[in-house]
């Protein structure tokens, strides 16, 4: 028997490399996108897939989101907003799409009985951890309304396992890079930035001395750990999904070949982001496959995507985290 999953945000980053495995691996996928930051053409490849349905529907409006759930196995659910600085900016947008968004999304799986709820959530609700590597026990501490927003829709996710003994299980990833990685938003993702100043000739725009650290954790491995949630039984459950190794922005820059240009460091970003991975490896048998140093080459070799991706500089970077600055500095 075919299994039928809902991915929301089927149409961005991580969730079309989702969709992809899972019409891979032999079941139907209903994606749920509005489309405000993801893209049908990270679709492209699988449009004319028979398993493959496409709604083009807020994940906030309940109720044109109900009968897509019927029948349905397994959700995923990805869609938000990220971005620091329109958070700032627009927090009760963020609070509607991260929040109100996946309340309906869990009360829409509830009502039709899904077998399984995975929650995307994020590392950023560590904020600036005490301990690394930092293990799903460590103090919550937001720095911004994004990663507040992401943590309560985690709170709901579990919350509805606890009293409605809802399937659910959290996914607090740490970043997360690869082919169709986001350069759009105020400031884009490091590795979006940095392949489309590649290809625009102009220099890399590294952070402070470029020294601070990161557990960059390749896509397709996210998608294995999102795929092993799924199947586990482990629900009401919280797990960090990272290599469980850090690498400096210095370390990419080299890999990738360029010069370099240094921009202030940012505030409320910590030095260090380093998953402790012990709880998903030994409970969900999971560990990552791809190296950095083969990711960052898979990149390179996939880095025509970013040739129509806004080319950011010292300026422009600075005129756009300027609230960012004013806020939380």
């Amino acid at each position: 028997m075919t299994l039928n999953t809902i991915v929301t945000g089927g149409a961005g980053f991580i969730g079309s490399h989702l969709v992809e495995r899972l019409l891979a691996d032999g079941y139907n996928v209903a994606v749920l996108d509005n489309l405000s930051t993801g893209r049908l053409d990270n679709l492209s490849h699988v449009r004319d897939h028979s398993g493959l349905t496409i709604h083009e529907v807020d994940v906030a409006d309940s109720e044109l989101i109900q009968d897509i759930f019927v029948g349905v196995d397994w959700v995923f659910h990805l869609a938000a907003l990220a971005d620091i600085v329109p958070s700032i900016q627009n927090p009760l947008y963020y609070h509607r799409t991260n929040v109100d968004g996946t309340m309906a999304m869990v009360e829409a799986a509830r009502k039709s009985g899904v077998n399984r709820f995975v929650y995307v959530a994020s590392s950023s609700c560590y904020g600036i951890p005490a301990n690394y590597p930092t293990s799903e026990s460590e103090l919550i501490q937001p720095e911004y309304p994004y990663a507040l927003t992401k943590f309560l829709g985690e709170q709901i996710v579990l919350h509805w396992h606890k009293v409605y003994d809802f399937p659910s299980i959290s996914l607090r990833l740490f970043n997360v890079y690869g082919p169709r990685s986001r350069t759009s938003g105020t400031y884009g993702a490091v590795f979006g930035v940095f392949l489309a100043q590649k290809l625009a000739g102009k220099p890399f725009t590294v952070v402070g001395d470029g020294n601070q650290t990161r557990d960059f954790t390749f896509v397709t491995d996210v998608v294995d750990a999102l795929i092993q949630a799924a199947k586990s039984q482990c629900l009401g459950e919280v797990f960090n999904v990272g290599s469980g190794i850090s690498h400096s922005v210095n370390e990419l820059v080299e890999l990738l070949q360029g010069d370099v240009v240094y921009i202030p460091k940012r505030p409320g970003e910590p030095d260090i982001t380093l998953a402790d991975t012990t709880k998903i490896r030994s409970k969900l048998l999971w560990k990552p496959q791809v190296s950095f140093e083969q990711g960052v080459q898979i990149m390179l070799e996939n880095i025509d995507y970013w040739r129509k991706a806004p080319v950011w500089d010292a300026n422009s970077i600075a005129k756009a985290t300027k609230e960012w600055f004013a806020y939380l500095g």
